[in-house]
C-alpha cells in the first residue's frame, strides 16, 4: 500500500472526528414537526442536552434538560457513545501521528509504526460505529414515534444533524479501514528484503585450465622417467 493511501485514510478519521464534534453539541437533532398543522406558531428543536423554542418573529428560548436522572435511557446512551466515540477519535488521531510512515517520532521500527497505524485505525472504526449506532438509535425513536397513531405527544422529524453526525461516522469507518489495511500488506518482514542470499561458489576446476587437467599425467610421466634409474642414482 502506498504512503498516499495511508495518509488519505488518517485524513479521512480527522474529518470524521470533527464533524464528530461538531454534531454533538449542534442543536439541530430533531425538530418539531408541522405534518398535520395548519397554523404553527413556534417550532422546537432539541439535542442531547437541552432544548429550544423559537416563534414566528425568530425569538427562540433554550432550557437545559434538568436532572440527568430523570432522563430517558435513550439519551442517557446516546451521550455516553458519543462521548466515546471523540475520545477513542482522539486517541486514533495520536497513534495515527506516530504511526504514518511520513512522520519520525523517536525510533520506531517499520514494524512498530505499522502496529501503531493499525491501532489508530481499529480505534477509528470503533468511534464510527459508536456515532453510527447513535445516530441510527436516535433516528429510529424518532421515526417510531412519528409513525406511531397512539403516541399523543410533540412529533419531530430527522434534524440536519444527524446527517451530519452519519456522514462523520462513515469517514471514521473508511479512514480506519485504510489505517488497517496497511498493516496487513506490510505484514511481511522488512528485514526480509535486506538479507544476503547465500549463493554456492562455482567450481574450481574449470578456473583452473587446461594445465591443471594435465597435472596428474604429468606426476605419472615424471614417476615414469624416475623408474629408469636405478637406486644408486639416488645414493
Amino acid at each position: 500500500m502506498s504512503v498516499a493511501v495511508e495518509t488519505f485514510g488518517f485524513f479521512l478519521g480527522v474529518l470524521g472526528l470533527l464533524m464528530l464534534g461538531v454534531t454533538l453539541p449542534n442543536s439541530y437533532w430533531r425538530v418539531s414537526s408541522v405534518h398535520g398543522n395548519v397554523i404553527t406558531t413556534s417550532t422546537i428543536f432539541e439535542n442531547l442536552w437541552y432544548s429550544c423554542a423559537t416563534d414566528s418573529t425568530g425569538v427562540y428560548n433554550c432550557w437545559e434538560f434538568p436532572s440527568m436522572l430523570a432522563l430517558s435511557g435513550t439519551i442517557q446512551a446516546c451521550r455516553a457513545l458519543m462521548i466515546t466515540a471523540i475520545l477513542l477519535g482522539f486517541l486514533g488521531l495520536f497513534l495515527g501521528i506516530v504511526g504514518l510512515r511520513c512522520t519520525q517520532v523517536g525510533s520506531l521500527t517499520p514494524g512498530g509504526k505499522a502496529k501503531l497505524a493499525a491501532t489508530a485505525g481499529a480505534l477509528d472504526i470503533l468511534a464510527g460505529i459508536c456515532g453510527m449506532v447513535t445516530i441510527s438509535w436516535y433516528a429510529s425513536n424518532i421515526t417510531r414515534e412519528f409513525f406511531d397513531p397512539l403516541y399523543s405527544g410533540a412529533k419531530y422529524e430527522l434534524g440536519p444533524a444527524l446527517y451530519l453526525g452519519w456522514s462523520a461516522s462513515l469517514l471514521c469507518i473508511l479512514g480506519g479501514i485504510c489505517l488497517c489495511s496497511h498493516c496487513c500488506c506490510s505484514s511481511e518482514s522488512p528485514s526480509n528484503s535486506d538479507q544476503l542470499h547465500y549463493k554456492a561458489p562455482l567450481s574450481v576446476l574449470p578456473s583452473l585450465g587446461p594445465a591443471s587437467l594435465l597435472a596428474p599425467r604429468a606426476s605419472g610421466n615424471s614417476e615414469a622417467s624416475f623408474s629408469k634409474y636405478g637406486k644408486n642414482a639416488y645414493v
